[in-house]
């Protein structure tokens, strides 16, 4: 549970609980005295506090997929590249990956480093429009194992929010670990007091990774964070030479097609295997830049485009409501 102290008792039944302080297992706790006034449940004031530094970010995406290794980072650091290639747009992408930070090989920054200023920790960029926060720069070697358990972890991400100096922002682009855990929760709580326009779902064409995608969006809609659709990664592989297409990873089930079809959820793109787009994230580059006349790198900026459609509208409803 994301509300158990590290220092806590076993059978610890959490700080939210109504049993915080009161069972057996709390005997001897450390924690045990504050728990038991129910000073515990109230409101954390960093909520109040990151909804006051964010309010100068119009548009807060989350990129979420309940299956590890479907090209999430890939997806947020291209999605980044994309909307910072309109000069008069600033754009942010916050790495909340605590255990598996891969935002600044992708984003070509490995080695950079964080800054304290008076006003926050000074995030890296990689170009005048588009900062990077990791906690991979934090680290003395890539190679670093962090090995926390959840407080912690949620402790950095609250840091990632309302410590960094972000300064006015058109787009924040959150990259998220796989799974509908700690860091998910801590994501969606902290940014309750902010408007975010919603999250894009990735996944795969099979029915292995399509099993784990439908538990992101159940996760969704339990915490009520609008999905602004499903992008499928690796679907099919685009011969370079004949261009014929083959299903690398055949869609069973139908894939996301099926999938949004019955869940009644927009189907943003179908984006082909492409080696060039793995040789492009290895050397930090975007792929969108390198290979823009490529099939993958047409329906990249199309999603894109859907994305930035979908934003303008939820701010058009939004003021014909208020």
């Amino acid at each position: 549970m994301s509300d158990v102290p590290d220092n806590a008792n076993e059978h610890c039944p959490g700080t939210e609980s109504e049993q915080a302080g009161k069972t057996s297992s709390c005997q001897g706790c450390p924690n045990q005295k504050i728990c038991a006034s129910g000073a515990t449940k109230a409101p954390d004031p960093a909520i109040a506090e990151i909804g006051v530094k964010l309010s100068t970010v119009k548009h807060k995406i989350l990129v979420l997929s309940g299956k590890g290794g479907v090209g999430k980072s890939t997806f947020s650091a291209h999605l980044a590249h994309a909307l910072a290639s309109d000069s008069t747009k600033e754009v942010a992408l916050l790495d909340v990956d605590i255990c598996g930070p891969s935002i600044p090989r992708i984003m070509g920054l490995e080695g950079e480093q964080v800054h304290q200023s008076g006003s926050g920790w000074s995030p890296v960029y990689v170009d005048d429009n588009l900062a990077v926060m990791s906690i991979g720069f934090l680290l003395s070697s890539p190679d670093d194992a962090v090995i926390w358990r959840g407080p912690k972890k949620n402790g950095m991400i609250k840091q990632f929010l309302r410590d960094v100096d972000w300064g006015e922002l058109d787009y924040l682009i959150v990259d998220t670990p796989p799974g509908t855990s700690d860091e998910h929760l801590s994501i969606v709580q902290y940014l309750s007091s902010t408007h975010v326009d919603g999250a894009v779902i990735i996944t795969t064409p099979q029915e292995v990774s399509l099993q784990d995608v439908r538990k992101e969006i159940r996760f969704c809609q339990k915490v009520k964070l609008p999905i602004i659709g499903v992008v499928e990664n690796m679907s099919g592989f685009v011969c370079p030479t004949c261009k014929n297409t083959s299903q690398i990873f055949p869609p069973t089930t139908g894939g996301a097609a099926q999938m949004c079809a019955d869940l009644d959820l927009p189907l943003l793109g179908k984006v082909p295997l492409d080696p060039r787009i793995a040789r492009s994230c290895d050397e930090g580059k975007s792929f969108l830049s390198e290979v823009p006349d490529s099939p993958a790198a047409k329906v990249y900026l199309s999603i894109v485009q859907s994305i930035k459609d979908y934003c303008s509208n939820r701010v058009t409803e939004e003021q014909r409501s208020a």
